[in-house]
C-alpha cells in the first residue's frame, strides 16, 4: 500500500469489509476437509447466521446514513454509500460461496447416508407418512392467507420465511361475489416454531430429511382447496434490528420494552427470493414488502442456510469433533471444593472452555449457601435462559444476603431475557440496578464479601467473557479469581460508581472505561516507544476480538516506527494495516479461527525487558479496542501480578496463540488474509490447551505435593 501513510485515511482498513473477511474465514472452516463433516456444516450455518446479523445491525445503520445529506466519511475515507457498494459486492460473493459449500457438504452427507431429499425423490411410503405428519404436526400451525382488500398482506417477523403464490380458483363452484377474482395472490408464512428440516422415518441405516417448504408444496391443495398454483416462490426477509432507547427515559425498563417492540417491526433492508421467483410475482413481493429493487437478492440454492444447524443434532459422533475432557482446576479440588480457601491460598485463572465454567457457578453457589457471606455484587451482561448464576443470586437474596445485581438492558438480542431476570431478582429481594443510560455496562465482575475472625474479607472474579454457561463451552475466555485487597477495593468502588453514578477519586490497580482505560493503554504504548528510543527491548502483544479505534491504531503505528515489536492476535475486525513500509513494518497481525471462538482480551507490554518476560506488564480485560468499548461502555482492565498467573497468561496462553499455525490467518497490508502454512500436524493452540492443564489451577499436581502450595 504505497499511499498508506500516517496522515492518509487509507492507513485504515474498512471496518465492514474486515468484518465480512472474518465471515469468509469462518466459511473456510466449513470448506476445510480436515474438520469433521457435521462440524463443517455447523461452520457453514454460523457464517450464514453471522451474515444475517451483520445486515441486521451494520447495514441498516449504513442505509440510514446513506440517505442523510450529510454522509460523513468513515475513518478510511469512505462514505456510507461507498461502503454499501463494497458490502453488497463482497456479501454477494460470500453468499455464492456459501451455496457452493452447501453443495459440496450435501454430497458428502449423502455419502454418509444423511440425505436431504427433493420432493420428487420421496417414496410412496414416505409421501403417505408425510401426509399424516402434515395433518397432525404442520397444518394446525399454518395460516395460509389470500391477499385481497379484506385480507391485507401480513406482517412477517425478522428472518421469516414465506411462500408467495399466484393462484387461480377452479371454475366449478366459483362465486365472484363471495370469493372475488379467480386470479389472486397468496402467502404462507413458515412458522419459526416448526423445524425447517422434517426427518423422515428411518429406512435401514439412511437418515433422510425433506425441507418444510417442499412439504407445503406437496400439500398445497390442503391449504388452498379448489385452487391451482400457477407460480410460487420462497422469500426470506431481514429487518433492521439495531435498537435505541430514549436517553432521558424516566423508566429505563419501560423504554426498552417499547424499543424492543419497535425492533420487531423494523424496516425490511433485504429481501431474499428463490431463483424461480420472477416477473409479476416478484414485483408483487417487492411492492408488498416495501423494499427497493436493489435490496432484492436472488438465491440459486437454499434460502436460510443457517437452518442447517438442525442437522448437527444427528447422533453421529464420528462426524463431530471428539468430545473434550473439560477439566476442573485441581487447586480447588485440593481444598475440597472450597473456592474461598483456594482463592485465599493463591490467585487462580480458569481458562474456558478447557477448564469448567462450573468454577464460576460454584463460587456463587458457595457464597449463596455460606452463612458468613454478607454481600454479593454482580454484573450481568449475558447469561443463559436457565441461568445457574441468576439462580444462585436469587438463592442468596432469599437467604437474607445483600445482593446487588447490575443488569445490562442494552446487551444486544438479550434485552428481553435480561428484563425477565431483573424482575425475578427483584421478587427475590435483590437490589437490581440498570447502570447508565448512555453507557453499556460490559465489564464482568463478581464481588463477594464474607465475615471472618479478622473482619470482612472480599473475593472478586474478573472475567473476559459473559456469565453464560453455554457460551463458556465454545468461547475461549479467562476467569480471574483473587482476594488481593486492592483489587477487591477497586471492585467495590466500581460497583459504587455503577450504583451511585459518582466516580471514585482513584482506582488503585484496575482501569475503567470510559474513565481512564483509554489513557492508561496509551501510556503503556508510549512507555514502549520510550523504551525503544532509549535502546531497551520494546514489545507489545495484544489479543482482542476487534481493533477499530483510530487513536489506538495510530499509537501502534508510532510504536512500530520507533522500533517496538508488535504482535496482534485479532480474531475478527482489524482496521490496522500491518507490514507496510514506513508505517507498520514492525507489526504482525493474525486471526485464529477454529473449533472454539477466541474471546479473551489480553494486553502484554515488555516494560523495557521485551516479551516474554517475568517483568512484563500483563493485563486481562473485558474491552475490545473499539471506540464504543473505550468511550461508551463500562469496561475493566485488570493487572496480573501473581507470578504463576502472569506466566500462564503471557507465556502459556499468549505464547501458544502466537505459535499457532494450524488455525491462524495472517493479515496482509492490503487487507487480505492468508493461511499460516496450514498442515495437519501444525501446532494448534486449541489442541495444546485441550491436552495441557493451565499453570495456576494445577495445585499439588504442579509441585508433586499433597497440599496446595502458597
Amino acid at each position: 500500500m504505497k499511499d498508506a501513510n500516517a496522515n492518509s485515511p487509507s492507513r485504515f482498513l474498512n471496518r465492514e469489509i474486515s468484518s465480512l473477511s472474518f465471515q469468509a474465514r469462518v466459511l473456510e472452516e466449513a470448506n476445510n476437509p480436515n474438520n469433521p463433516l457435521l462440524e463443517r456444516l455447523k461452520f457453514l450455518s454460523i457464517s450464514a447466521s453471522n451474515l444475517d446479523e451483520f445486515y441486521m445491525i451494520r447495514v441498516g445503520g449504513l442505509m440510514y446514513r446513506a440517505k442523510d445529506e450529510d454522509d460523513e466519511p468513515g475513518i478510511d475515507g469512505k462514505t456510507a454509500t461507498e461502503q454499501l457498494e463494497l458490502i453488497n459486492a463482497r456479501a454477494a460473493q460470500l453468499m455464492q460461496d456459501q451455496q457452493s459449500c452447501w453443495g459440496v457438504l450435501r454430497a458428502e452427507l449423502t455419502k454418509q447416508k444423511i440425505t436431504l431429499v427433493e420432493k420428487q425423490e420421496l417414496s410412496a411410503a414416505e409421501t403417505e407418512w408425510l401426509k399424516g405428519y402434515f395433518i397432525a404436526s404442520i397444518f394446525p400451525a399454518l395460516t395460509p392467507i389470500a391477499i385481497d382488500p379484506a385480507h391485507p398482506f401480513p406482517f412477517l417477523p425478522n428472518l421469516a420465511l414465506a411462500i408467495i403464490l399466484h393462484l387461480e380458483r377452479a371454475a366449478a363452484g366459483y362465486d365472484r361475489k363471495l370469493l372475488g377474482s379467480r386470479d389472486f395472490r397468496g402467502i404462507i408464512p413458515l412458522p419459526a416454531s416448526l423445524p425447517r428440516l422434517v426427518r423422515l422415518p428411518d429406512s435401514g441405516q439412511e437418515i433422510r430429511f425433506v425441507l418444510l417448504e417442499d412439504v407445503l408444496d406437496i400439500f398445497q391443495a390442503e391449504l388452498f382447496p379448489g385452487c391451482v398454483v400457477k407460480e410460487s416462490g420462497l422469500v426470506r426477509i431481514t429487518r433492521d434490528s439495531d435498537l435505541e432507547a430514549m436517553e432521558e427515559a424516566e423508566d429505563l425498563v419501560g423504554s426498552f420494552e417499547t424499543a424492543l417492540k419497535k425492533r420487531k417491526r423494523g424496516i425490511i433492508i433485504r429481501l431474499k427470493a428463490s431463483k424461480s421467483m420472477v416477473g409479476p410475482l416478484l414485483d408483487f413481493a417487492i411492492q408488498e414488502f416495501g423494499v427497493a429493487a436493489g435490496d432484492v437478492i436472488k438465491i440459486d440454492g437454499l434460502l436460510g442456510i443457517s437452518s442447517l444447524t438442525e442437522l448437527y443434532s444427528i447422533d453421529r459422533p464420528d462426524l463431530k469433533f471428539p468430545a473434550m475432557n473439560i477439566r476442573f482446576p485441581e487447586r480447588i479440588s485440593d481444598f475440597g471444593g472450597d473456592c474461598f480457601a483456594a482463592i485465599h491460598s493463591k490467585d487462580i485463572v480458569v481458562h474456558h472452555p478447557y477448564e469448567s465454567f462450573d468454577v464460576v457457578v460454584q463460587f456463587l453457589r458457595q457464597a449463596a449457601a455460606d452463612p458468613d457471606v454478607v454481600a454479593i455484587k454482580q454484573t450481568l451482561y449475558r447469561t443463559s435462559n436457565d441461568s445457574p448464576i441468576v439462580k444462585a443470586l436469587i438463592e442468596a437474596a432469599e437467604n437474607g444476603k445483600a445482593v446487588t445485581a447490575l443488569v445490562e438492558l442494552k446487551a444486544r438480542f438479550d434485552e428481553e431475557a435480561n428484563i425477565r431476570w431483573a424482575r425475578n431478582l427483584e421478587r427475590a429481594g435483590a437490589q437490581v440496578i440498570y447502570g447508565f443510560v448512555r453507557l453499556k455496562t460490559h465489564a464482568k465482575v463478581s464481588l463477594i464479601v464474607r465475615k471472618t475472625a479478622e473482619g470482612l474479607q472480599s473475593y472478586v472474579h474478573f472475567g473476559t467473557g459473559n456469565y453464560h454457561p453455554v457460551n463458556a463451552k465454545i468461547y475461549t475466555d479467562l476467569s480471574f479469581f483473587t482476594c488481593d485487597p486492592a483489587l477487591c477495593r477497586d471492585a467495590a468502588h466500581l460497583f459504587n460508581y455503577l450504583t451511585g453514578y459518582s466516580p471514585p477519586a482513584i482506582f488503585e490497580k484496575i482501569s475503567i472505561a470510559p474513565i481512564n482505560l483509554r489513557q492508561n493503554l496509551k501510556t503503556l504504548i508510549e512507555d514502549e516507544i520510550n523504551h525503544a528510543k532509549s535502546g531497551k527491548k520494546a514489545a507489545i502483544w495484544l489479543k482482542v476480538n476487534s481493533l477499530v479505534d483510530p487513536d489506538i491504531i495510530d499509537d501502534l503505528y508510532r510504536a512500530s516506527a520507533a522500533g517496538v515489536s508488535i504482535d496482534l492476535v485479532i480474531r475478527g475486525i482489524c482496521c490496522l494495516r500491518p507490514g507496510v513500509k514506513g508505517l507498520s513494518e514492525n507489526i504482525r497481525v493474525k486471526s485464529i479461527v477454529g473449533r472454539f471462538l477466541e474471546h479473551a482480551r489480553i494486553f502484554c507490554f515488555g516494560a523495557g525487558h521485551g516479551l516474554p518476560s517475568a517483568k512484563a506488564k500483563v493485563f486481562i480485560s473485558s474491552a475490545d479496542l473499539m471506540p464504543r468499548n473505550l468511550d461508551w461502555r463500562i469496561e475493566v482492565m485488570v493487572p496480573i501480578e501473581n507470578p504463576t498467573v502472569h506466566e500462564q497468561i503471557m507465556g502459556q496462553i499468549m505464547g501458544a496463540n502466537l505459535k499457532d499455525e494450524k488455525q491462524s490467518w495472517i493479515l496482509q497490508g492490503d487487507g487480505d488474509y492468508t493461511r499460516s502454512g496450514y498442515k495437519q500436524n501444525s501446532f494448534s493452540a486449541h489442541e495444546f490447551f485441550m491436552q495441557n492443564p493451565s499453570l495456576s489451577g494445577r495445585g499439588t499436581a504442579l509441585h508433586g505435593k499433597k497440599k496446595a502450595s502458597n
